[in-house]
């Protein structure tokens, strides 16, 4: 296979051909600024509250309940801070060991500047524990901050359980959804959730473009202050054409979300279950079920994760170890630390995203190609013995069974 096998979508997603297109007028001809009067801004107007009604009927939200942001890490950004500015003589804030940076490295920010910060750990399979939750929530917490569906192992939270213990509990629940929204069916009518966060680059929508939903009557500072622009929610002239584009690929996600239900589901399950039976140190991070239909994330025992996806991208596959935002770094996954994989498997980890773009095709030759890089990396690894004896181990289990 000679074209890029790109299996990192949760990373970012290729932009649909459709979005582009619609995208593409706005760039040139209808450049106006939609504040202004004269109807050539004015018109632009009309379609950027078009583009916001597309969004909302994706998660089942009013338009009004949607502010248009320039990525998800704002979104969460401007959730929390807009909370906690809004109640300020609550703080205490509640989040969870496994969220992504945009949300844990902000609260733990807070926690050095005056606010107190309680962590729920997670069990083996990347799962907490709703009561753990209930007794974390206290009179002063401002804010309950869970993430809908992990990044990098793809475990989806309770997050609707999780919702409602904080609103009886009098404290403001936030979802970092960027993972989750265009994979799983949402409907924030029925939802107790407060504030939900969704980036456009996660669903075949271009990088620099997000939403926040905001629950009607929700206490709410703005992060960016200015003008008046998103009924003074979030200041700056709107972008206009990325919003265009993210109103079309919602209406693409919703369309296409049965597929990823079912098709991408089978070619991730696929895939996972040859790594799993042709790979003796593989092991599955996350919980078997309770997963996006397109992620998985392996752990390879003493293989360098970095090795694989290096020679895994000599042959035009592109995945990852992880989060995107903090791949860069040599520390194993805060995610699989707080799950407790052991560090000898949390090193060699990769995570394998689909999309609806990905065949049947590319998921045999991903398959065929990692077991000679396992056999490569394994002749020149250091614990090539510990590796000989977890094969060994693996084809007695087999053979007895």
């Amino acid at each position: 296979m000679n074209k890029t096998v790109y299996v990192d979508n949760n990373a970012t997603t290729r932009v649909a051909d459709e979005v582009v297109e619609e995208m593409l007028p706005y760039f040139k001809e209808l450049y106006g600024n939609p504040s202004s009067m004269h109807t050539f801004g004015g018109q632009l107007h009309k379609r950027m509250e078009h583009a916001r009604e597309r969004v909302a009927d994706l998660i089942g939200a009013d338009p009004s309940e949607i502010v248009f942001t320039s990525c998800g890490t704002e979104s969460d950004n401007a959730a929390i801070r807009g909370v906690l500015e809004s109640y300020p003589k609550k703080r205490h804030i509640v989040t969870t060991r496994v969220e992504h940076p945009a949300v844990l490295s902000l609260c733990r920010h807070l926690a050095l500047h005056g606010y107190e910060l309680t962590e729920i750990g997670v069990d083996s399979e990347g799962l907490f524990d709703l009561e753990e939750l209930r007794a974390a929530i206290r009179d002063d917490t401002a804010i309950v901050s869970v993430m809908h569906a992990n990044n990098e192992t793809g475990v989806i939270f309770p997050v609707e359980g999780a919702a409602r213990i904080t609103k009886e509990k009098g404290a403001i629940f936030h979802t970092d959804a960027v993972q989750a929204v265009g994979k799983l069916p949402m409907d924030m009518s029925k939802s107790n959730i407060d504030l939900l966060a969704l980036s456009g680059h996660k669903l075949h929508a271009p990088k620099g473009v997000g939403a926040l939903y905001i629950r009607r009557g929700v206490k709410f500072q703005p992060l960016i202050m200015g003008g008046h622009h998103e009924h003074g929610k979030r200041a700056g002239t709107e972008n206009i054409p990325y919003i265009i584009g993210l109103g079309k690929a919602c209406e693409l996600a919703k369309e296409y979300i049965k597929e990823e239900q079912d098709r991408v589901k089978s070619l991730r399950d696929k895939l996972e279950e040859n790594l799993l039976t042709n790979i003796p140190n593989a092991r599955l991070n996350g919980h078997k079920t309770l997963r996006l239909p397109n992620t998985t994330n392996i752990s390879f025992e003493y293989i360098e994760g970095e090795g694989i996806l290096l020679l895994l991208s000599e042959g035009g596959i592109c995945a990852s170890s992880g989060s995107a935002c903090t791949s860069g770094s040599l520390e194993p996954s805060h995610v699989l630390r707080a799950m407790g994989v052991p560090f000898t498997a949390a090193h060699g980890s990769v995570r394998f995203s689909l999309s609806r773009y990905n065949t049947e095709e590319e998921v045999d030759y991903i398959a065929r190609s990692i077991p000679p890089i396992m056999k490569k990396l394994k002749d020149i690894s250091p614990y090539a013995k510990e590796i000989e004896e977890l094969e060994q181990k693996a084809a007695s289990t087999a053979n007895r069974g």
